[in-house]
């Protein structure tokens, strides 16, 4: 079976997708739509796929699913949309930035019976997943604690700021959900710390640009996560894992491994600077999933319920940043 796929949104990551569509022999992208048609255009013009609309997506029998890679505020009526189709559905995070629409839309995708999963990338690296093979082979005994560190090398523009849904709900999310990989339990408490100390325009409109938090699940296995929105050396995506019998972690990563002794000590070349960079390898891996999934009928992962549950621990970091409590999620 030849997966036959639709691109809705042909910007930065629909282009990382429609690559990775190209290079995978199971599928074929068969159609893009974006409201800029040049955009579109040049993916079209790159992969031999055809410029489309969303209705006509909608009513092609022939395609099998749609790869949403639209603005956050579409994503819950896309997935809708396409479900009531039966499509099978791959959405990038979040499903909305309101727990109640999020929830609202798995309800829909429930009582539809289609396929969807959604975009948490990191999941999909191999060295988080190396990570996570070294916990369920016991190499560490049993998972007592994780640490996760995430930081850009730079804030993003205050337009992006100001629908972003702020640095929990857009930027910790992915830090939500690798958490929960790795715990292998559900989170019930969070506690949070937000600052503003990389630019004051952040401030200015309401959010934080750093952010430290310690999550704790209900048999007292934490993970702990640090934040910001500037690292000078580029961009910094380390984990590790704590357990009884040992430890487990992933470094930094860079584009070329090399390490240089001399003289002056020893150097290491630059990390990457960029995530579109850092997790090629994930973002191909996750839609190589995703065809896997349509073709043998497996169940999704990560699913829709896992954004609904990082968006609640999302909610709840809010919460206990701006309240200076110990916040209980509520699932």
């Amino acid at each position: 079976m030849v997966v036959r796929l639709a691109l809705l949104g042909a910007g930065r990551i629909g282009k990382v997708h429609a690559r990775a569509i190209a290079e995978d022999k199971r599928a074929k992208l068969v159609a893009v739509v974006d409201a800029m048609a040049d955009a579109a255009q040049a993916i079209a013009d790159s992969t031999g796929c055809k410029v489309s609309t969303i209705e006509a997506v909608e009513a092609d029998g022939d395609i099998d699913a749609v790869i949403i890679c639209t603005p956050t505020n579409t994503h819950a009526d896309l997935i809708e949309r396409f479900a009531k189709a039966g499509k099978a559905v791959f959405c990038e995070k979040p499903i909305d930035l309101d727990v109640a629409r999020a929830k609202a839309c798995v309800e829909v995708v429930r009582e539809t019976g289609a396929k969807i999963m959604l975009g948490f990338n990191r999941r999909f690296d191999p060295h988080f997943q190396a990570v996570r093979r070294a916990i369920d082979d016991g190499k560490i005994g049993t998972v007592e604690m994780v640490t996760i560190t995430s930081r850009d090398p730079g804030p993003p523009p205050a337009e992006y700021i100001k629908v972003s849904g702020g640095i929990f709900r857009d930027m910790t999310i992915h830090d939500f959900d690798m958490a929960r990989f790795l715990l292998g339990e559900e989170i019930e408490t969070v506690m949070a710390s937000g600052s503003n100390l990389v630019d004051p325009k952040i401030g200015e409109l309401g959010d934080y640009d750093s952010a430290s938090l310690i999550l704790t699940t209900k048999s007292g296995k934490q993970a702990i996560i640090s934040n910001s929105r500037r690292a000078s050396y580029g961009y910094d995506q380390r984990i590790e894992v704590h357990g009884s019998l040992g430890s487990v972690a992933a470094e930094n990563q860079r584009p070329v491994s090399i390490e240089i002794a001399n003289k002056d000590g020893y150097t290491r070349p630059p990390l990457h600077d960029f995530f579109m960079t850092r997790y090629t390898a994930a973002y191909a891996a996750e839609i190589a999933a995703f065809i896997d999934c349509v073709t043998s009928g497996t169940a999704a992962s990560p699913s829709a319920e896992d954004g609904v549950v990082a968006l609640a621990l999302a909610d709840a970091a809010l919460r206990a940043a701006k309240e200076g409590v110990a916040v209980r999620v509520s699932y």
